[in-house]
């Protein structure tokens, strides 16, 4: 008999095959009434020529058992190689409070099955493979979700250094479509997302289905149409990524978010999700801090006089943490030297960091360093002592100059242990901001599984500490990295029309709380181009905030704006960080607009970014949305100095606070004034008592 599971929205039914289940309804929270056994037959499908004489059913883990013809979610072999097909059996099915507990045997050849289905807002998919003699896995995936036939087209990501998150949509179509992450990081080239969508569908309009991996070493993702219509979508660990026999082996967890009002209901339901219940915050009310991360002032050229100046005017503009970059340990005069080498350079130094600190603490911040602790340079004390620690072969080429660690083994997660906890230990340190930049030589499962063990033992010990995934920027961003850290670095680049776009997609998955976004010098370090201070420091500013360009050069103008973007940050964070961020169909192809809601609902704002000139002559109108039709709110421009010079028309918002019905800023929107390219309108609505 078909069992289902419920939460306040959605239910899933989970039926009986004679084998492992297969999941046949996520959907609308369906009657307690509604007879699943009915619904069974309702969903089986008929036969016809050129088929088997029965059809396979698509269960939550389907194996190339030559009845199943599509892609196999598990492939395993013997420890000498030979090919094992799982017949699994005896399935037991028990409910544990909102989640619902599988597990079949396969007696024959010692296996064992189990799979957890969680449904509590979102749905949390994971599975385990148990064997009585070590067996080989080349891939085995999270527990099956089909995906229906309206769900026709795929939204996926792709990107680069300096360039995450593209989006690519496109139709399924039949045979399978396989997207593969095998540098061994989540990855800017192939991060470990994907939505199953209505054909069409917007932010605010259409179904969808959200699916994010949670796993930080490297991952595969199958999304096929097979013969007969039926759709599936698979995710786990990169195939061959688990280099060694084995007896028992996990998937991590596969999370999935249903929506029928368009990619923002997915996506508020995972920025909920990461926020609330992936993220371990040390202290869940401290206020996200202003950062002030000297990189691209001074690079490696560390002197403490320049940087105490840095700390009195990055405190002065409204900085709360000061996070001194790459160049404090070792030799570190460049990337090619001193990484694995975790003390301080006492050329730079001479009293250690105690000096930095203490000034730091005078004006009233906390201090945060960046390490990259899973690497080594051959140039280094600790590659000189133990060559033997690396990932890989000793003739591999290098990336950024650097070798990886093999974190697998337990002596140099030992070692890297010691010296990080010595570092926080002798020294006030509230943050770390943990890099990883370079790709793996070789897909290894055991290395992703490292660094959630180290991360987790150092949480423990310092469990005041927060730490940021960083990986050439945002290259190591997803639910599993996310267990252990508190805020990602999205890219590298701080362009601020880049980051206008990156920060558009990565709310799809990721909420303010724990997004990084930094004002950056007039002239971007990555793109040579030239932005004004206002644009640079509202998209810094609609995110968890900071800056990092050298002080010293910037205007009295300049810093007035930033001092007056970083005030308005403070004053708003609370709200902004507990809230969702919605992002808004504009009807112009040359703004991206998202808008911010309490999670009352009482007040918002909207972020409006010009990234080009538009082909029409004025702006369109922009429509709201998220927003009470039957309340009133009053609305705000805040920056209308931020106008174009050409603006001479009458457009309200310049001059004045409007009060319009949430069904009005829906339906008709709001008219802003004329804008030059790299202007964001920062427009606030508070809603009115009746």
């Amino acid at each position: 008999m078909p069992i289902r599971l419920d939460d306040q929205t959605q239910t899933l039914v989970l039926a009986e095959t004679g084998g492992l289940p297969a999941i046949i309804y996520f959907g609308p929270r369906l009657p307690e009434a509604e007879d699943l056994g009915q619904l069974a037959l309702a969903v089986a499908m008929d036969l016809t020529g050129g088929m088997l004489d029965q059809l396979a059913p698509l269960t939550i883990c389907p194996v190339g058992d030559g009845w199943f013809q599509g892609q196999p979610a598990l492939s395993i072999a013997s420890d000498t190689g030979a090919p094992l097909v799982p017949a699994f059996a005896a399935t037991r099915v028990a409910r544990a409070g909102q989640a619902l507990l599988v597990e079949a045997r396969d007696v024959a050849q010692g296996l064992t099955y189990r799979a957890r289905l969680a449904l509590d807002g979102v749905l949390e998919l994971s599975a385990s493979l148990e064997a009585a003699t070590p067996i080989r896995v080349n891939w085995f995936a999270a527990p099956v979700l089909p995906v229906p036939g309206s769900h026709a087209e795929l939204i996926e990501f792709s990107g680069k250094w300096n360039g995450e998150l593209h989006t690519h949509r496109q139709l399924f179509a039949p045979g399978a479509r396989l997207r593969e992450g095998r540098n061994g990081r989540s990855g800017q080239e192939v991060p470990p997302f994907v939505i199953a969508c209505t054909p069409g569908t917007r932010y605010t309009a259409g179904e969808a289905l959200a699916f994010a991996y949670g796993w930080p070493g490297g991952h595969r993702s199958i999304a096929e149409e097979l013969p007969c219509g039926r759709r599936q979508l698979q995710y786990g660990h990169a195939a061959g990524s688990e280099r060694e026999a084995g007896t028992l082996f996990e998937t991590a967890t596969l999370t999935v978010a249903r929506s029928d009002s368009g990619l923002n209901g997915t996506a508020t339901q995972m920025q909920a999700y990461v926020r609330d219940r992936l993220v371990p915050w040390p202290d869940h009310d401290r206020p996200r801090p202003v950062h002030y991360n000297c990189w691209e002032a001074v690079y490696f050229k560390h002197d403490l006089s320049v940087l105490a100046e840095m700390a009195e005017r990055a405190a002065r503009i409204g900085a709360e943490r000061f996070v001194l970059d790459d160049g404090w340990f070792g030799k570190r005069d460049d990337d090619t030297t001193s990484l694995g080498d975790w003390v301080v350079d006492r050329r730079k130094w001479p009293d250690g960091l105690k000096p930095l600190i203490d000034k730091v603490h005078s004006v009233g911040m906390s201090f945060g360093l960046w390490v990259e602790p899973e690497m080594v340079n051959k140039q280094s004390d600790l590659y000189r002592a133990h060559p033997e620690w690396i990932l890989g072969g000793p003739d591999q080429v290098t990336g950024r100059g650097q070798l990886v660690l093999d974190i697998s083994k337990p002596e140099v997660r030992k070692y890297l242990f010691e010296k990080l906890d010595a570092i926080l230990t002798e020294s006030d340190i509230d943050y770390l901001k943990w890099d990883h930049n370079r790709h793996l030589p070789v897909l290894d499962a055991a290395q992703g599984r490292g660094i959630l063990d180290l991360l987790a033992r150092l949480r423990a010990a310092h469990p005041k500490v927060e730490i940021e995934s960083c990986a050439s920027g945002g290259g190591r961003i997803d639910y599993g990295i996310l267990q252990h850290t508190h805020r990602v670095w999205l890219s590298d680049c701080i362009d601020a029309i880049e980051r206008l776009r990156i920060q558009q997609t990565a709310s799809l998955f990721i909420p303010s709380a724990i997004t990084g976004s930094h004002v950056g010098a007039y002239k971007s370090h990555t793109t040579g181009r030239a932005l004004p201070t206002s644009f640079r420091a509202w998209i810094a500013a609609s995110r968890h905030m900071g800056f990092e360009s050298d002080l010293r050069v910037i205007s009295a103008e300049d810093e007035a704006i930033l001092t007056r973007a970083t005030a308005w940050y403070r004053a708003n964070r609370e709200w902004m960080m507990a809230g969702a961020i919605h992002q808004l169909d504009s009807d112009d192809a040359t703004v991206t607009a998202e808008l911010q809601l309490s999670a009352s609902g009482d007040r918002f704002v909207v972020f409006a970014g010009q990234g080009a000139f538009a082909e029409q002559i004025l702006p369109r109108s922009l429509r709201l949305t998220a927003l009470d039709p039957d309340a009133r709110y009053r609305i705000t421009l805040v920056n209308a100095e931020d106008r174009a010079p050409q603006s001479r028309g009458p457009a309200a918002l310049k001059t004045q606070s409007l009060i319009l019905s949430g069904h009005a800023l829906m339906r008709t929107g709001l008219a802003l004034p004329v804008a030059w390219p790299a202007t964001l309108f920062v427009v606030e609505g508070y809603r009115l008592e009746t």
